[in-house]
């Protein structure tokens, strides 16, 4: 399976892991079991501190259900004849509105969840983990064990911020994140990346990777093309002025561009007058 938002819980907006990354996935084959569940025999955990769901994104997210189905198992343990939910409230509340009668399921005990809880945070403090894996750890921690960045932080001995910067690198095109790995590419090259449009991302990871490209060229790279688009942007409001000038002069929508004027009409009635003004 594959996975910035305004804050952690939008970190990964698909709410996926690719396993291709998950330094942990073995374990969670040991620890888990996948099925689907009847949607009526899973309940929510009356301990879970959160208890209010914005009712327009349980709507939104029945909606892409409805269309790609639940592209991420919930996570359960059984009790007393019944599945209670470990993590992923959301889409199950979500595939209620949707109307599904089953649900994916990871099927877990307590004790294999604090098993392969352990096992994650053990991996997310090893050296050697790249950092795509490194971020599929947290991600793991975030979404099927309902951790916050700061639990995380804690958990694994870092800073906040740092657990954060990392989770944002998972919101790289695929391409960009097998590069990264592939290339051995440090994160801090690769952060500037984040939220780029993907044609962008393409064109850079080339230099990136040929002519070994540092953070800081990349971030000079952004900043020298953004000046580059502020200026231009500065150079067309030159002649805003004169566009309403003409505008209200004339009774049409006026637009100067590079070294052409236009002018706009709502009807024809408004052309023949224009022409007429400009004989």
């Amino acid at each position: 399976m594959k996975g910035l938002g305004r804050g952690f819980e939008s970190l990964i907006p698909t709410e996926l892991i690719d396993d291709e990354f998950d330094p942990t996935a073995l374990e969670d084959k040991k620890e888990s079991v996948l099925k689907e569940l009847n949607i009526d025999d899973i309940i929510r955990d009356e301990e879970q501190p959160r208890r209010e769901f914005n009712k327009e994104a349980i709507e939104a997210l029945a909606a892409s259900i409805k269309e790609h189905g639940v592209l991420q198992p919930i996570v359960v343990t059984k009790e007393e004849g019944k599945y209670k939910i470990v993590a992923g409230e959301r889409r199950w509340r979500a595939s209620k509105v949707a109307g599904l009668k089953k649900i994916p399921a990871i099927i877990r005990t307590l004790d294999s969840q604090n098993r392969l809880e352990l096992s994650i945070i053990e991996n997310a403090q090893r050296e050697d983990l790249n950092a795509i894996e490194l971020a599929t750890a947290y991600a793991k921690l975030k979404t099927q064990f309902n951790l916050s960045a700061s639990e995380i932080a804690v958990k694994v001995g870092k800073s906040e911020s740092s657990i954060m910067n990392t989770m944002r690198l998972l919101t790289l095109p695929d391409e960009a994140k097998k590069v990264m790995v592939k290339e051995k590419l440090s994160e801090g090259v690769m952060r500037p990346l984040i939220s780029r449009d993907e044609a962008v991302v393409k064109k850079l990871l080339p230099k990136i990777v040929e002519e070994g490209w540092t953070a800081r060229k990349v971030e000079r790279y952004f900043a020298e093309h953004k000046k580059a688009s502020s200026a231009k942007a500065i150079k067309k409001s030159g002649f805003l002025k004169d566009e309403n000038a003409l505008s209200a002069k004339y009774n049409a929508v006026a637009r100067i561009s590079g070294r052409s004027l236009t002018f706009r009409c709502r009807s024809e009635a408004e052309l023949k007058e224009l022409i007429k003004n400009l004989l």
